[in-house]
């Protein structure tokens, strides 16, 4: 039973979890770009559908709108989740819900929210907090029967992005690195104006400032455009030479 499981779902290196749909493009989807470039399979995981927002007729409209924005950035999968937008919280139940996606597609690498933000959703915060605990229900044995009978499954990385834009401050966390994105840049902003009904005319200023802050990012590192992933733990190596120059 456990071999047919896994095979139904294909293993994925790395999965994003948003609180919405367009969270993750705005905060990494040069990563993510990036990620596939390199030849790893990416996955994408919205706990809400973003539903109701003012600028869309609907729930179709804004998952056509993630679709086409995973077809972008050319990630292999993109799950979103029947929790409810706006009224968002920690909870068990959302916890497992989350889990099991994570023993379905067995990620390497989850990438989620890692701080509040302030005059923003709330859901942001609470996001934080479900991925967190889903990460470890996903490796907790004797409990198969709360997780569809999938098998566990313990995720060796987790990795934070920020959404924070109006603070030079570096949001918490033990490590702190930037990310090259000066050949996905483009592709990323490609990404987040597949939310049309996000980002009418009277919010085009938001394009601009995404851009901005990938770029002052990148060049605090050395590249063209960069974005931030916060580490809980302290960044270690065993080859410094490596680390320090890249791929040599």
């Amino acid at each position: 039973m456990t071999d047919s499981l896994q095979l139904e779902w294909p293993q994925l290196d790395v999965i994003a979890v948003g609180a919405h749909p367009d969270d993750v493009e705005i905060a990494c989807g040069g990563t993510l770009a990036r990620l596939v470039q390199q030849g790893y399979q990416v996955g994408i995981i919205d706990l809400t559908d973003g539903e109701p927002t003012p600028g869309s007729p609907g729930p179709e409209v804004r998952l056509a709108e993630a679709e086409a924005a995973a077809k972008t950035l050319s990630v292999a999968h993109r799950v979103t989740l029947d929790l409810p937008n706006r009224k968002l919280f920690d909870s068990y139940e959302a916890r497992v819900k989350l889990a099991i996606e994570f023993r379905k597609y067995r990620p390497r690498l989850v990438l989620g929210f890692g701080e509040k933000t302030p005059l923003a959703s709330p859901d942001h915060w609470q996001a934080m907090q479900i991925t967190d605990g889903a990460i470890f229900y996903s490796r907790l044995t004797k409990w198969d029967e709360d997780f569809e009978g999938l098998p566990p499954h313990t995720i060796p990385a987790h990795l934070y992005y920020t959404l924070n834009f109006y603070s030079n401050e570096l949001p918490p966390g033990a490590g702190h690195l930037v990310v090259d994105i000066s050949r996905t840049l483009r592709v990323k902003m490609d990404s987040i104006r597949c939310y049309q009904t996000q980002f009418p005319p009277e919010k085009q200023h938001i394009f601009a400032r995404v851009e901005n802050m990938a770029r002052q990012l990148g060049q605090t590192a050395g590249f063209a455009a960069g974005e931030m992933l916060v580490s809980p733990r302290n960044l270690g190596t065993g080859d410094l030479m490596a680390s320090v120059f890249g791929e040599l």
